[in-house]
């Protein structure tokens, strides 16, 4: 079964955006490449177990495996070596990437406490959406009562678009909640 909002990308969305701005070539219409969620530990200097519970839990937002990363460069005022693990993340590509975008759209984002709406200047200049979460639990897959500490996490939406107003209006046709 495909994903929701993939069907619905296919049969209205794509449309939509040719009429709007006008585009010929139905490649040429912006869409998704991929969902990058990343989170960064950075007490994991001192603590490495608090790794392993944000990997469970990122793994469990996801659906899909998160990888540790690592520290590139060593910075001494904050104790930090060069190797040294300091958060996770996870690319979703395909049918996961689109289950998630809905999954973030329609459960998770309207869990968020006095919710008006996701800031429309978080975009990059290239049509790419980083979107942060302060609190890791409003995803119904966290299990509360496991949890020790509430953990952030960035969502960086990556389309084609190549520029920030064709991004918007893909994302605003998918139903992310822009604010007024």
């Amino acid at each position: 079964m495909a994903a929701r909002l993939k069907e619905q990308y296919e049969k209205e969305i794509v449309g939509k955006l040719t009429k709007e701005f006008g585009i010929e070539n139905k490649m040429a219409v912006p869409k998704l490449s991929r969902i990058v969620l990343n989170m960064g530990m950075g007490e994991a200097t001192s603590n490495v177990k608090l790794l392993d519970t944000a990997v469970e839990e990122l793994t469990a937002i996801a659906g899909q495996k998160a990888v540790i990363t690592r520290a590139k460069k060593s910075i001494a005022s904050f104790k930090l070596r060069a190797g040294m693990p300091i958060g996770c993340r996870v690319t979703l590509r395909g049918e996961r990437m689109y289950e998630f975008l809905d999954r973030l759209i329609s459960i998770a984002l309207p869990r968020v406490r006095d919710f008006r709406g996701v800031s429309t200047k978080a975009f990059d200049g290239r049509g790419n959406y980083t979107l942060g979460v302060k609190d890791h639990l409003i995803f119904q897959e966290i299990d509360y009562s496991k949890v020790d500490k509430s953990k952030g996490l960035n969502v960086t939406i990556v389309t084609t678009a190549g520029r920030d107003d064709r991004a918007q209006s893909l994302l605003r046709e998918f139903g992310m909640p822009f604010a007024k």
